[in-house]
C-alpha cells in the first residue's frame, strides 16, 4: 500500500486506520508480523498524546504575544504522569489541565520551562492511566523518511509527514537550537504535537510553522519545526530538579529580530526590556555586538550568550537611517523575569 507524501496537503487518519498507516510507514520488506507489531506500537504512541490547556497569570508578560488562554498538546513520557510539551504553552501559567478525552480532564502543575531548548514539563496531579512513550533517536531519522504526527485533546488527529530538513534554527525571539526537524506537509495544530517514527518512538515536539524548511537561499517550503527529542535526554534531570536547564540562565535583551541576506534588523522590542529601555527601534540594523560582527541571528545570539554573567553590559553597533551609533544595554536574566503562580 503506497502513499504520495506531497508538500501540498496532509492525509488525516483515525485510530481505526492505524494498521493501514503502519503499512505506509513500514519498509516494503517487513513481514506481516512486524507490521502488526509496529501498528500496536503506534497505537500505544497515539494513546500517549494528550491535550494541554493552560491559563497564564494575570500579569504575565507573555500574554502580549501568546494570549492568556492557550491550547495544544503534550506527550506522557513518565510512568508517574510526567508530560512533555512545548514551553510557550505553559509559560507563566498558573492553571493547567490535561485533556485525555471528551470526558476526562485532569489537573497538572508546571514542572519546568526551558528557555534554551523550548521544552516544557508538566506533572499530572492524579493518575493519568496512560503508558509513557518511548524516546527515539532524532539524529537517526533519514531525510524523506515517513513519520507520524499526533495532536491531543478532543480534536486530536493523526497525519503522515516526511522529514524534509534537519538544520539549525534561529527564532526571532532570541532562540536558537541545532538540528531542528522540519516536516511537510505542515499542520496548524502543531503546538506540542508529537512526532513519531514507525516504531512508535517519540522524535520531537511541535513548535511552529515556517516557510523556509530548506533554509536560507533555498526554495520556499512550508513545514512544521519540531524540537528534537535528543535535546531532552541530557537535560531531563535538570528540568525535573531545578525547573530549567543551566543553558537557560543567559543574557536576554528583549529583541525580536529578522535575518535577511545576513543582515539582522529589529522588528520589535519587548515592553520594558533592555532593548526598549536603550531606545532601539524597529528597522535598526545590528552590525556588531561586543565588538563582534553580526552576520546572522545565530552569531548574534551565541555572542550574547557567550558571557558567564547573564546580567551584564552589552554593546551594540547599530545602523539607523544610514547612520551608525553605539548603544549600551544592560542585559537581564529572563528566567528571573517570568511571572509565577501565586504562592509558588
Amino acid at each position: 500500500m503506497k502513499l504520495a507524501l506531497g508538500s501540498g496537503c496532509g492525509i488525516r487518519v483515525g485510530l481505526a486506520l492505524l494498521l493501514a498507516l503502519c503499512h505506509m510507514l513500514a519498509a516494503a520488506a517487513d513481514p506481516p508480523s512486524d507490521v502488526q507489531a509496529k501498528a500496536q506500537a503506534l497505537a500505544r504512541a497515539r494513546a500517549s498524546v494528550v491535550g494541554v490547556r493552560a491559563t497564564a497569570v494575570e500579569d504575565a508578560r507573555s500574554i502580549e504575544n501568546l494570549g492568556r488562554e492557550r491550547q495544544g498538546s503534550g506527550v506522557v513520557i513518565g510512568a508517574d504522569g510526567l508530560v512533555l510539551t512545548i514551553g510557550y504553552l505553559i509559560l507563566e501559567a498558573d492553571h493547567v489541565e490535561l485533556v485525555l478525552g471528551a470526558e476526562r480532564v485532569i489537573p497538572a502543575r508546571v514542572v519546568a520551562y526551558d528557555l534554551a531548548s523550548g521544552f516544557g514539563l508538566l506533572q499530572a496531579l492524579v493518575p493519568v492511566r496512560v503508558a509513557p512513550v518511548r524516546l527515539g533517536l532524532s539524529s537517526a531519522v533519514a531525510l524523506q523518511q515517513p513519520l507520524m504526527i499526533a495532536s491531543g485533546g478532543e480534536a486530536g488527529e493523526l497525519s503522515l509527514a516526511r522529514l524534509v530538513s534537519r538544520r539549525a534554527f534561529s527564532g526571532y525571539w532570541e532562540y536558537h537550537i541545532d538540528a531542528a526537524l522540519f516536516t511537510a506537509p505542515p499542520r496548524i495544530d502543531h503546538s506540542g504535537a508529537a512526532l513519531f517514527n514507525a516504531d512508535g518512538e517519540l522524535l520531537g515536539i511541535g513548535s511552529l510553522v515556517v516557510m523556509d524548511a530548506l533554509g536560507p537561499d533555498q526554495p520556499p517550503m512550508p513545514s512544521n519545526m519540531f524540537v528534537p527529542i535528543d535535546l531532552l535526554k541530557s537535560i531531563l534531570p535538570e528540568l525535573r530538579q531545578r525547573g530549567a536547564s543551566l543553558g537557560s540562565t543567559r543574557a536576554w535583551l528583549g529583541l525580536n529580530c529578522v535575518e535577511v541576506d545576513g543582515m539582522v534588523r529589529v522588528v520589535r522590542t519587548s515592553t520594558d526590556g533592555p532593548a526598549a529601555q536603550a531606545g532601539l527601534l524597529p528597522g535598526d540594523r545590528i552590525l556588531r555586538i561586543d565588538g563582534v560582527d553580526v552576520n546572522g541571528l545565530e552569531g548574534l545570539y551565541k555572542t550574547l550568550w557567550g558571557g558567564t554573567n547573564p546580567e551584564r553590559e552589552v554593546s551594540l553597533l547599530i545602523q539607523r537611517r544610514g547612520e551608525q551609533r553605539t548603544v549600551t544595554l544592560q542585559s537581564q536574566d529572563r528566567m528571573k523575569l517570568l511571572r509565577r503562580a501565586k504562592g509558588i
